[in-house]
C-alpha cells in the first residue's frame, strides 16, 4: 500500500508543506492554533475534489504580483473524492426541520444492496408500468379527471355538492353562454366568444361611467332614451366574470372527458351543461354520483401507477391487495365506455399477470424489508449506544415515510419525535450528533479520504473519547479508510497511539506534531514513548547537559507541578523575580528567607542541578543583554517565552501576556505533555512578538 507525501505550495500563509499521509489509516495532525491545519485541509479538498477553489487560497502577499507563486497540491494522486468535517458540515448539513439530518434515507437505507433488490422489485411491476407508458393519453385524461373533481369542491354533509364548487357556480343557475338572454342577442358574438369571461369583466367595470353622461363609456357614441339605456348593465346582472371563466375551463375539459363517460352518463352530463334553469335536485344527484366515480377511478389508476415496494411493504397479504387493486369499470358505470376500457383492460391484463408472480414478489418484498429492518436497527443501535456511552439523553428512531425513511430524534423525557434538532441541541450535542452522522455518510459516499478539521476539542475527555471509540472502533466505523484528522488537542493522539492504544490498532493510527515556522509547516512523528507527563519532561531536560538558568526554569515548573512548592520553589521564584535577597512567598506569610533557609533551598535545588549559584544567576537575569543573548541562544519557544517573561514581565498585548503566564503555570496544562525540545508547541507568532520587543528595547 503507497501512502500519500503530499506537498502543499502557496497556500494561505503556508508557503511549502510537506505532509504524510497513510494509507488506509488514521493520521492524527496535532499543533498549536495559528498553523494553518484548516488550510492544510481545504487544499488537499480542493486539489482532490478539482472543483476550480484552490485558487481562492492564493496567499495575499503574492496577489496582483508578477510572478507570484500559485496554489498547488502535489502527491494525491488516486485521491479524487473527499468528505469533511468541519463547522459547514455541522451548520449546513445536519438537523433538518423532520429529520435528525438530511438525506437520512440514503446515508442508513439506500445502499448498493438496496437499490438492486429494488430493482429487481420494480421489474415485477414492469408490465403494469408498461400498460401507462404505451398509452399516451392516459396522463392527459387523469389530470383532466383531477380537474374535473377539484371543481366539484367539497361535498356537503349530506353528500350533495356544495353551491360555492365551480361547477355549480358555472352551471347551477343554467348555461347562459348557450342560452343568452334576448336582451343581450347583440353581444352574442362576445359572449361566445373563446375566453368571454375577459369581454364581461371588461363590460362590467366601463358600467360605472354610464352615470357620467349620455355618451356610452365603450363606442364614445349617444346612447338611446329609454329601456334600451339600461342595456349594458344587463350583462352585470346576467353574468359573473369569475363563473364564466369557470363554464369556459370545465367546458374545455368535459369535451376532452366525453368519450370517457358511459353513454347515459354523456347525455345527462349534456343536459346539465347545457340547462337553460337552475339545475334539479336529481341533476345535482347526478353530478354527486359522477364525482363518486372519478375520484374511485383516479384511486384505482394512481393506485396502479405509483404500485412498488413501498406501497406494498406494510401487506401482510399482497395477493389480496393487488386483487383489490384491479379496475372495475361495473362499480363506476358513469365512466364505463369503450374508450374507457381500452384504457383499463391492458392494465388490469398486466395485473393479472402480477398476480400468478405474487409468490415471488412477496418473497422479494419480504426479503427486502428483513434487510431494512436489520439495517435500521444496526444504525439505530450504533447511534444509540454512542449516545447513551456518552452520556446524551438523547436517541435516534428510523421511520418509514411514503416513499422513504427519515431518521427522527428523540428525548428520554419526551412523549414522540423532536421537531426542529437545531433548536434544542447545545453546541456541543449538534456536533457529537453530528461526527456520529458523518461517519454514517462516509460509509454511504465511500470517499477516496475523510477530512476532520479539529472535531472534538470542544468535548470534554469522556465524550472525546466515545466519540473516537465509534468512529474508529465502532462496528460500522472508518477503520481501514483514508483519514486526516487535523487537532490542536494533543488528547486524540493520547488517546489513539498511547494510553488506549490496544483499542485503535485496527485504525493502524499514526500521529504527527505539525510546526510552522516562516512559512514553512513541517511534521515529526509522535511516537508512544514521546508522551509523558512534564514532570518526566522536566527530569530528562536537568538530566541532560544545558544552560544553569533555563534548567532552573524547568526545575521551577517541576517543584509545582509536584506541589513541592517550600524553600527551594520560593528560591527559584526569587531569582526569577531578580530578588538579590530571596523572599518566602505562601498564603499564610510574606518575609525574607534567612541565610538558613537559603543554604537549604541551594542544596535541594543542587540535588537536580549541581552548578547551581543563586547570586551569580540573580546577576544574569538582571543583565538585560545577558538575558537577550539566553533568548536569542534558544531555538525552544517554551525557554524563549519564559526568558522574555523574566526580562519584560508581560507583553504588551493582553492575549500573548496572557499566553505567556498559562505557559509559566500549570492551570491549563495537559498531564501529558510533548517534549519542547523536540515538539514546538508555541505558535510561531508569539515569540516573533516577544523577538520583536526585545529587538526595540
Amino acid at each position: 500500500m503507497v501512502d500519500y507525501q503530499i506537498k502543499i505550495e502557496n497556500c494561505n500563509s503556508i508557503d511549502c508543506a510537506d505532509i504524510l499521509i497513510k494509507k488506509g489509516s488514521l493520521n492524527i495532525k496535532y499543533g498549536p492554533n495559528g498553523l494553518g491545519k484548516s488550510t492544510i485541509a481545504r487544499a488537499i479538498v480542493s486539489q482532490a475534489r478539482n472543483d476550480g477553489s484552490l485558487e481562492l487560497l492564493a496567499p495575499f502577499k503574492g496577489r496582483g504580483k508578477a510572478g507570484a507563486g500559485q496554489p498547488k497540491v502535489s502527491g494525491i494522486d488516486g485521491i479524487a473524492s473527499a468528505l469533511v468535517f468541519d463547522e459547514g458540515y455541522v451548520n449546513q448539513f445536519a438537523f433538518q426541520q423532520d429529520e435528525v439530518v438530511k438525506n437520512s434515507f440514503d446515508i442508513f437505507i439506500k445502499t448498493a444492496e438496496y437499490e438492486k433488490t429494488m430493482l429487481e422489485i420494480e421489474a415485477l411491476f414492469a408490465g403494469i408500468k408498461k400498460a401507462f407508458s404505451d398509452n399516451v393519453e392516459i396522463e392527459q385524461t387523469t389530470k383532466d379527471l383531477k380537474e374535473l373533481r377539484d371543481a366539484f369542491g367539497k361535498t356537503n354533509a349530506d353528500g350533495s355538492i356544495a353551491k360555492s364548487s365551480k361547477l355549480l357556480k358555472a352551471y347551477g343557475s343554467g348555461n347562459k353562454i348557450e342560452n343568452i338572454p334576448e336582451v343581450l342577442k347583440p353581444f352574442e358574438s362576445f359572449i361566445k366568444s373563446q375566453d368571454p369571461s375577459k369581454w364581461i369583466g371588461w363590460q362590467i367595470k366601463g358600467n360605472e361611467f354610464l352615470k357620467l353622461g349620455d355618451t356610452c363609456p365603450y363606442c364614445s357614441t349617444a346612447l338611446p332614451d329609454g329601456p334600451q339605456k339600461d342595456i349594458p348593465l344587463a350583462v352585470a346582472k346576467e353574468y359573473d366574470a369569475n363563473a364564466i371563466a369557470h363554464l369556459n375551463t370545465l367546458k374545455a375539459v368535459i369535451e376532452r372527458l366525453g368519450k370517457y363517460f358511459s353513454p347515459k352518463g354523456q347525455e345527462n352530463l349534456e343536459k346539465i351543461t347545457k340547462a337553460k334553469l337552475e339545475l334539479t335536485a336529481p341533476e345535482k344527484s347526478f353530478l354527486s354520483g359522477l364525482k363518486t366515480d372519478i375520484e374511485a377511478l383516479i384511486a384505482m389508476l394512481e393506485g396502479l401507477r405509483t404500485i412498488s415496494f413501498y406501497s406494498l411493504r406494510d401487506v401482510d397479504e399482497i395477493a389480496d391487495k393487488i386483487r383489490l387493486l384491479k379496475i372495475d369499470l361495473g362499480m363506476t358505470e358513469k365512466l364505463d365506455s369503450v374508450e374507457t376500457r381500452k384504457v383499463t383492460e391492458p392494465i388490469n391484463a398486466q395485473l393479472e399477470e402480477l398476480i400468478k408472480q405474487v409468490g415471488a414478489l412477496k418473497g422479494s418484498i419480504n426479503k427486502h424489508k428483513a434487510k431494512i429492518k436489520k439495517a435500521i436497527e444496526e444504525n439505530q443501535d450504533s447511534i444509540n449506544s454512542f449516545l447513551k456511552s456518552a452520556g446524551y439523553k438523547y436517541s435516534v428512531v428510523i421511520i418509514p415515510e411514503p416513499d422513504s425513511y427519515k431518521m427522527k430524534l428523540l428525548h428520554k423525557d419526551l412523549a414522540g419525535h423532536i421537531d426542529s434538532a437545531s433548536k434544542h441541541l447545545s453546541y456541543g450535542e449538534k456536533n457529537a450528533f453530528a461526527l456520529v452522522l458523518f461517519m454514517h455518510q462516509v460509509l454511504s459516499d465511500n470517499p477516496d479520504i475523510i477530512v476532520l478539521d479539529d472535531p472534538i476539542s470542544s468535548f470534554d475527555k469522556n465524550k472525546k473519547f466515545a466519540i473516537l471509540h465509534e468512529l474508529f472502533r465502532g462496528k460500522a466505523s472508518l477503520r481501514d479508510r483514508t483519514t486526516l484528522m487535523l487537532t490542536h488537542d494533543i488528547e486524540p493522539a493520547i488517546d489513539v497511539i498511547k494510553s488506549k492504544a490496544s483499542a485503535f490498532q485496527g485504525a493502524s493510527p499514526s500521529a504527527t506534531f505539525l510546526s510552522s515556522k516562516g512559512g514553512i509547516v513541517t511534521e515529526v512523528q509522535i511516537k508512544p514513548d514521546e508522551i509523558h507527563t512534564f514532570a518526566k519532561i522536566c527530569t530528562e531536560i536537568l538530566s541532560a547537559p544545558g544552560d544553569t538558568l533555563i534548567k532552573s526554569i524547568y526545575l521551577r515548573r517541576y517543584f509545582e507541578i509536584m506541589d513541592n512548592v517550600g524553600l527551594a520553589y520560593n528560591l527559584l521564584a526569587s531569582l526569577f523575580k531578580k530578588r538579590a535577597n530571596p523572599t518566602v512567598q505562601s498564603a499564610t506569610e510574606s518575609r525574607d528567607m534567612t541565610g538558613s533557609e537559603k543554604s537549604q533551598a541551594v542544596a535541594e535545588i543542587k540535588k537536580h542541578i549541581a552548578e547551581f549559584d543563586y547570586d551569580a544567576l540573580v546577576n544574569t537575569v538582571s543583565d538585560d543583554n545577558a538575558m537577550k543573548a539566553k533568548f536569542f541562544a534558544t531555538e525552544v519557544g517554551y525557554e524563549k517565552i519564559q526568558l522574555f517573561r523574566i526580562i519584560r514581565g508581560k507583553h504588551e498585548d493582553d492575549v500573548i501576556s496572557k499566553f505567556i503566564n498559562e505557559s509559566y503555570h500549570i492551570e491549563n496544562e495537559y498531564v501529558m505533555q510533548l517534549n519542547p525540545h523536540k515538539f514546538e508547541g508555541v505558535p510561531e507568532y508569539v515569540v516573533d512578538e516577544c523577538s520583536r520587543l526585545l529587538k526595540t528595547a
